[in-house]
């Protein structure tokens, strides 16, 4: 046997640390089955930021045996003592803390830190983590400029330390089967040619606080934050996040680079303040990217509306030459299209991939839609169905056979903590963030340029 195994069993703290590093090293192979590495063994964690965010976060990994909270810090006591009570309902009994330094430092038995606070500290909070040993999960976006994103990578990268950015689509069962199976073994769709993509939300008020919950304005400055209206909505604020496109715009635009297999070569963008006279960011973005892939050039869509939830609910629609794929969190905008000319997929019905629609869109009809039906001559037969060469045949619709019977965040948090215990590849690293991190902030930078901009490969290296 080689000398450098241990001569005595590993401790939980060296058996954290091992997973940890072999993790890192495989961070680019094939995905790992759980337990493949080692053991499981409890994983102690904290959460720095307990607003809304913070508690879905909290809620999703609460479903994850073997993990145990032992400390929340929020700046905001209102916040911090929804988070700690949260966490006692289910027997955790975390130390709660309004600094991360604090934490960090009277804690030392923390193995991981979820950081779900507003963008603009995301890299000052993951750092600190990483640096004082702790693995990391960071909301998205990782950070609301291009070089904190990248101090985050770095960091991580000297720490040896594990770093996922919460693009949980990547860990979505319906999406991995969307990529993996349809588009790239199945080749379902043929050549992808274009993208597009939305997001839209009604109008919604600003969000208020309790009157006899006012932070001091002197806690607040020492935090970084005007007053509590900006605190509380941060979003809009230049200064704190990357606005709409950031905020929602961030997980579709990830699809794309994580779909494609691909980064974009340029990006044109246009939006504004139009509605909200009190918010910095603008209320509406629409950006096109050119993505050059192995089969072609690939244009992209994206459309962010904070004024109107019309248009169809949020996704991310690839459509080829053979057919379509339009996709969503929300399984009722999911659905596949095959094109009259592509090759029947029977066969993938055979093998699972898909299934045909039993109601609804799609669903067998007793006539087809672009058939005209027969026209009766007077005093003769009735005259054949034709097709109208004016129309497109309508696409068939078809299902995906997967569901997610979890919560959205669950499985990009359950691959984060199989990663630690046991050495599993990150579905969304903070190499593979930071490149969609360049990609969503560059709307910002070519609204206001107001002109095409071009991405050079090296931009999206961290």
């Amino acid at each position: 046997m080689p000398d450098s195994l241990p001569a005595s069993p590993l401790t939980r703290r060296d058996f954290l640390s091992t997973s940890a590093k072999l993790g890192a090293v495989l961070a680019a192979a094939p995905y790992i089955a759980r337990g493949a590495a080692g053991k499981s063994d409890t994983v102690n964690v904290a959460l720095i930021g307990c607003g809304e965010q913070g508690r879905v976060l909290t809620n999703a990994a609460l479903k994850i045996p073997g993990l145990r909270f032992k400390a929340v810090c929020d700046i905001w006591s209102y916040n911090r003592g929804i988070g700690e009570r949260l966490l006692k309902k289910f027997s955790h009994d975390p130390k709660p803390f309004e600094d991360y330094r604090e934490m960090l430092q009277s804690v030392p038995d923390i193995d991981a830190v979820i950081v779900a606070t507003p963008d603009f500290m995301h890299a000052e909070h993951t750092n600190a983590a990483l640096k004082a040993g702790k693995h990391v999960y960071c909301e998205k976006l990782m950070a609301n400029t291009v070089e904190n994103c990248r101090s985050m990578v770095r960091t991580a990268k000297e720490t040896g330390k594990l770093l996922q950015i919460g693009h949980q689509r990547r860990s979505n069962p319906r999406y991995l089967h969307a990529r993996d199976k349809i588009v790239r073994e199945a080749r379902m769709l043929g050549r992808i040619t274009n993208i597009t993509g939305q997001w839209h939300r009604s109008v919604s008020d600003d969000l208020g606080f309790p009157a006899n919950q006012v932070m001091p304005a002197a806690k607040l400055a020492q935090w970084g934050y005007a007053n509590m209206h900006e605190f509380r909505n941060w979003r809009w604020f230049k200064k704190y996040a990357g606005g709409p496109i950031s905020d929602l715009g961030a997980h579709q635009i990830d699809v794309y680079n994580w779909m494609l297999g691909a980064n974009p070569r340029s990006i044109i963008a246009a939006g504004g303040a139009d509605y909200y006279k009190t918010h910095e960011w603008y209320d509406n973005a629409f950006a096109i990217y050119e993505f050059p892939t192995k089969d072609g050039l690939v244009r992209a869509t994206y459309q962010v509306l904070t004024t109107t939830s019309a248009g169809g609910g949020y996704h991310e629609y690839f459509m080829g030459d053979e057919g379509a794929l339009k996709l969503s969190e929300n399984p009722k905008f999911t659905k596949l299209y095959r094109e009259a000319r592509a090759p029947e997929w029977d066969d993938w019905v055979a093998k699972g991939y898909i299934q045909k629609p039993g109601s609804g869109e799609g669903a067998p009809a007793p006539v087809k839609p672009w058939e005209k039906p027969g026209v009766k001559k007077l005093g003769g037969p009735s005259k054949a169905a034709t097709v109208d060469v004016r129309e497109t045949a309508q696409l068939s619709a078809w299902d995906m056979p997967i569901v997610l019977d979890k919560a959205i965040h669950q499985p990009h948090l359950e691959n984060f903590f199989d990663a630690v215990r046991n050495g599993t590849p990150l579905n969304c690293p903070g190499e593979s963030a930071f490149a969609s991190a360049v990609t969503v902030l560059g709307v910002n930078q070519a609204i206001a340029a107001k002109k095409m901009l071009n991405f050079a490969p090296e931009d999206f290296v961290a």
